[in-house]
């Protein structure tokens, strides 16, 4: 008598193309940090030189990653992207402490920032009597049932977004140059390009600016989740991330430019909104206005991108047998993972309610740029393997390795090292929350040898 052989375990199913990958990739990226994070990185250095540096800077730190994790994508087109690449070059523990910490930590609590930071800017536009955690768990609770309708439905809101965020993008550089007019705060008189000698406290200060422009950078890895319902993954994942990140790059380097032009150095160290200052300066009120709507549809486009691709981590996490089984099902007829996707809107929703996300956040930086640099040490592992296959395409070949990609991992773990040394307390309370993670995978490891 034959044994019955176990069906195959539920596949994902492939409805993406090129410009969505490049949606996901750029949908990744691009919150509201741009539109308010460059008088940060003002207050830090004050020569138009150096703050268009650290951007560019920054740019091709991003840059460099888009090649990793194209390679990587290129190498291993699966469901789970990061966590699969980490899971197959180190451990499937490795693997699971990054899902686990996208669970608690990453994931979720940015989650219910961005929520939260849409509500309030919907709720200042249309002055309706509602609170803010009312219109943030609305949020969470519609793109979860969104992205339980299936991939495409998902996808065609995120690229909707995305594309409403790059005309949102342009109509602040187009109006910035040529309405808003060239600024007319003096001019201070500075020591050459750097604004002052040479020295370790200027080498601090770039250190400081440096931080939140990669954070204003960070994103592209999540398009990875989704690897294996694009269609053609080995050619359109890797394209996406460098097309996608180089239009973020060009973006943010041009929003820079307008910042400086409108608002001089002085003015833009000096506010903490630009991008409705430079808009009211060309268009009054109505400018302003019409730059905060473009902020909200931003986060919810950042919103909408997180919701599409985190889950497909958890349902790789279920295949492998390490975490509950009903996150590794796939609904019948809309094939998405419908109870990660739930689960994940939970999460996000009760952390919103709870207050605690920008708490939460603080955790994020530490442990989400330990798995940065894990993962770009992936390719070495990869490469020493002789797994870079002869039909993966030449754009996925990361130019200048090994001495890039080691950069790209010491800059990782210097911002890690910087963060402990900043913030000790929260890091290592994000640190705790992901070593709760080892006996996590010891119990489902137990439960599924058993």
């Amino acid at each position: 008598m034959e044994r019955s052989s176990s069906p195959p375990p539920p596949r994902l199913v492939s409805r993406l193309g090129l410009f969505d990958a490049t949606m996901i990739v750029m949908g990744g990226i691009i919150g509201s940090g741009i539109f308010i994070n460059p008088y940060v990185v003002a207050r830090q250095l004050n020569t138009t030189f150096l703050i268009l540096g650290v951007w560019v800077l920054g740019g091709l730190i991003a840059l460099a990653a888009a090649f990793i994790w194209a390679e990587l994508a290129a190498l291993r087109p699966e469901v789970g992207g990061q966590y699969a690449y980490l899971r197959e070059a180190f451990h499937p523990s490795v693997a699971f402490l990054y899902g686990w910490a996208l669970m608690l930590v990453i994931q979720t609590g940015g989650m219910a920032a961005v929520a939260v930071t849409f509500a309030r800017y919907f709720v200042e536009l249309t002055s309706l009597p509602v609170a803010d955690w009312v219109v943030a768990v609305l949020a969470l609770a519609s793109l979860t049932v969104v992205n339980c309708l299936g991939v495409r439905s998902g996808s065609t809101v995120q690229s909707v977004l995305m594309v409403l965020k790059i005309i949102a993008i342009i109509a602040l550089i187009v109006c910035g140059l040529l309405l808003a007019g060239p600024s007319r705060a003096p001019v201070t008189q500075t020591s050459g390009l750097l604004g002052q000698p040479t020295s370790f406290d200027l080498l601090t200060a770039v250190g400081a600016a440096m931080v939140p422009v990669l954070f204003a950078y960070g994103g592209w890895q999540t398009a990875s989740f989704v690897a294996s319902e694009i269609r053609e993954p080995k050619k359109n994942l890797p394209r996406g991330l460098i097309i996608g990140v180089t239009g973020v790059v060009v973006l943010y380097l041009a929003v820079n430019f307008v910042c400086l032009q409108v608002l001089g150095t002085s003015g833009l160290a000096a506010t903490t909104t630009p991008a409705s200052d430079i808009m009211r300066l060309a268009l009054g009120e109505a400018g302003a206005r019409a730059i905060a709507a473009g902020i909200a549809i931003s986060t919810l486009g950042f919103l909408s991108q997180g919701m599409l691709t985190a889950p497909r981590v958890y349902f790789a996490m279920a295949q492998d047998g390490l975490f509950f089984k009903a996150l590794g099902r796939l609904h019948p007829r809309t094939r998405v993972p419908i109870v990660a996707i739930a689960l994940q809107g939970l999460l996000a929703i009760v952390i919103a309610l709870s207050g605690r996300y920008e708490q939460i956040l603080n955790y994020v930086v530490s442990v989400d740029f330990i798995f940065f640099g894990l993962t770009a040490a992936c390719i070495f592992v990869f490469r020493k393997r002789k797994e870079n296959r002869a039909d993966a395409n030449a754009i996925t070949r990361v130019p200048g390795h090994p001495v890039s990609t080691a950069l790209f991992v010491v800059i990782c773990w210097l911002v890690v090292i910087n963060t402990v040394y900043k913030y000790p307390e929260n890091t290592l309370i994000g640190l705790a929350i992901l070593f709760t993670g080892i006996p996590a995978y010891f119990f489902w490891r137990g439960r599924t040898m058993a």
